[in-house]
């Protein structure tokens, strides 16, 4: 490595679903990239929220990595929530307008956050 090596620009890996996945999960995952994130207009694929997600015949099962960092105050937090609850309600719409029957989102931690 040379002195001023740091200064390349370096190769990024291809974000976006993996190339493996069964082709119902693979789907879901395109609809999923229409959520967005209204804090940062990214959708929630691109920016790494989703980290686990089932599909089973109508049922699908999300797993978000919803933690925000915010600072130890109240609006802070509110506005936290409220971003949190526009994504929530934006997946839920997304997965029964495309005829999902049982949708259930979980966060990192397994706890269930909405049901649909």
């Amino acid at each position: 490595m040379g002195l001023f090596d740091f200064l390349k620009p370096q190769k990024t890996p291809k974000r976006g679903p993996r190339r493996d996945l069964p082709p119902e999960v693979s789907e879901v995952v395109k609809i999923l990239e229409k959520v967005k994130d209204p804090e940062t207009g990214l959708n929630i694929v691109e920016e790494g929220l989703l980290y686990g997600l089932t599909v089973k015949e109508n049922t699908v099962e999300v797993f978000l990595l919803m933690a925000r960092a915010t600072p130890e105050c109240p609006a802070c937090q509110m506005l936290a929530i409220n971003v949190q609850n526009k994504i929530l309600d934006s997946l839920l719409a997304v997965m029964k307008r495309k005829g999902f029957e049982r949708v259930r989102v979980y966060n990192e931690l397994g706890l269930l956050l909405a049901e649909g």
